[in-house]
């Protein structure tokens, strides 16, 4: 049975954002895909990057590395994020994944069980993963990657940038012949000095842009439609949703749409969120449920049936993320799975 929600993930523009960020950061894209590429489908964005060129690709779990394996089978190579957890080695060696070292007893068990080649995170200030650079063990064999995080890429002009990157580039030189990997999706733009060996971007991959708002150089690659199941005038000084949500100060005419927080509609949207609809931006109305929102479509030719855009390229997720109190980064991945994923391109 059709949906009345769906999710669209147009692969062209996928393609088209893995080519602007090779050509502004003037280095290789190696994707991340984590997240099932954040809630857009691994498998289908994956294949299709690699399609495009792209060779080596970074996960958090090794469960996403076992399917990423799956999906692409033998060539590409895929790192682990999360590095050797206690008692995967195995499980990365069968599946020729290579983790990401982020501490001592990570490196041990990797060389321990003769696990072959793997990648070093270094942090540089952000202190999430990695060693830090005081901290940073020798060169040992089968090194072939060393990267750190930025924490303030869509910040350009954040001093704590430049510190990362000259923290960086000090301890990338302990390991010769290594690939250094540095800038994500918003240190793709920060210059050539940010890009080292390998990009390491994901968000402007899937349509954000690298500030955190709509980048003209930044196709949208996610559009989220909901049908409208029901259209009512509301006279003035009655209630819509929840709590009273909204209150009507003048007569008011609103469709009732197919998307809630159980399809992955934040409720924080309430009251500042707006669709795509009838050719305008419009309100949300009223509390955001689990299953539907009340939409303001006053004075537009709306009828049930019709389409709804929550976010796409009339609605740019940047701003509907904005909107919410969020980043586009939550908006993807909360996109449920009652959503069904239709690829096109």
């Amino acid at each position: 049975m059709p949906s009345p929600a769906t999710l669209t993930i147009d692969l062209n523009a996928l393609a088209a954002n893995f080519h602007t960020l090779q050509a502004v950061g003037g280095a290789p894209v190696h994707p991340v895909v984590k997240a099932d590429s954040y809630g857009l489908g691994a498998a289908a964005c994956a294949t299709r990057l690699a399609a495009e060129g792209a060779r080596t690709f970074f996960v958090s779990r090794s469960a996403e590395g076992e399917a990423l394996r799956q999906a692409l089978g033998g060539g590409p190579v895929i790192y682990v994020l999360d590095g050797c957890l206690t008692g995967h080695a195995g499980r990365l060696a069968a599946a020729d994944l290579r983790p990401v070292l982020n501490t001592a007893a990570q490196l041990a068990e990797w060389r321990a069980a003769n696990g072959g080649p793997s990648g070093l995170q270094i942090d540089t200030g952000m202190n999430r993963l990695g060693f830090r650079v005081e901290d940073a063990p020798e060169p040992f064999e089968g090194l072939e990657l060393v990267l750190s995080h930025l924490a303030c890429a869509d910040a350009p002009d954040e001093p704590m940038n430049a510190r990362q990157r000259d923290a960086f580039a000090t301890a990338a030189l302990r390991y010769p012949g290594t690939v250094r990997s540095f800038a994500n999706s918003g240190g793709a733009f920060l210059g050539p000095d940010y890009a080292f060996d390998a990009l390491r971007p994901g968000i402007c991959l899937y349509g954000g842009g690298p500030e955190g708002r709509p980048d003209p150089r930044i196709r949208a690659v996610a559009t989220v439609e909901a049908e409208v199941l029901q259209v009512r005038d509301v006279p003035a000084g009655e209630s819509v949703g929840y709590s009273q949500g909204f209150r009507a100060d003048a007569p008011v005419r609103i469709a009732t749409c197919a998307a809630g927080y159980a399809d992955g509609l934040l409720r924080s949207y309430s009251p500042r969120g707006e669709v795509f609809v009838g050719g305008e931006l419009r309100p949300i109305l009223g509390r955001v449920s689990m299953d539907v929102c009340a939409v303001d479509v006053s004075g537009l030719d709306v009828s049930v049936g019709d389409r709804v855009e929550l976010y796409g390229p009339n609605r740019m997720i940047d701003d509907a993320a904005t909107a919410a109190g969020t980043i586009s980064y939550e908006l993807l991945t909360s996109i449920t799975t009652r959503v069904p994923r239709l690829y096109v391109g």
